[in-house]
């Protein structure tokens, strides 16, 4: 038995590849990826589901008349699908208490900093880059963390430490966690969790 994984996504879907990746070699083993899910027209993470011939589905909150009716069509795609695990790949839309408690320890999200430094509402993509060599901190990386009703608050799965180099941008940054910690802890915290579901 394996857990169906959705995946939902917001832009370019380098986590996403992250994770198909895994799939494909084999560190990703015990669940897969049976559907994408964007809340972004033409985001380029669909174009990379459709290369690994996995579902993808657009769902607009302005289209469908805001948060409650998009997280309506949200767990009807998914129960539609059968999924077992979510992941939150740089997915920009914060789920609601009511949602997050339909799936306790089910949703899982990649935050890039080292949780609690650098979290919660407002700290997404570069800013949270900027955020951590503005503070001077000298090791930054990434943390996998289940999601709850508290952006960023759930409870930890794993967290991969990246140094922090003289000279960095937020752009550099960026990369290096992405390279060094978010794309290597993102597939083995999604093996974990479905590997647990399955027993």
């Amino acid at each position: 038995m394996s857990a169906n994984i959705a995946v939902l996504v917001s832009g370019g879907g380098t986590n996403l590849q992250a994770l198909i990746d895994a799939q494909e070699s084999g560190i990703l083993h015990s669940g897969k990826i049976t559907l994408v899910v964007s809340n972004a027209a033409g985001a380029y993470a669909l174009e990379r589901a459709k290369k690994a011939n996995i579902p993808g589905v657009t769902l607009l909150k302005k289209q469908l008349g805001g948060q409650a009716a998009f997280e309506e069509a949200l767990q009807k795609t998914l129960e539609e699908y059968h999924i077992d695990v979510i992941v939150l790949a740089g997915f920009m839309t914060i789920l609601s208490g009511d949602f997050t408690a339909k799936w306790p320890r089910r949703i899982l999200n990649i935050h890039p900093a080292l949780i609690p430094s650098f979290c919660g509402e407002g700290f997404y993509g570069l800013k949270v880059h900027q955020a951590a060599l503005d503070y001077g901190v000298k090791v930054t990386g990434a943390t996998v963390h289940y999601v709850n009703h508290i952006p960023d608050g759930g409870e930890i799965i794993a967290q991969k430490a990246v140094e922090v180099l003289p000279g960095d941008t937020p752009e550099i940054l960026q990369r290096r966690v992405m390279e060094q910690a978010e794309w290597i802890l993102l597939p083995q915290a999604t093996e974990a969790v479905c590997k647990e579901i399955c027993q």
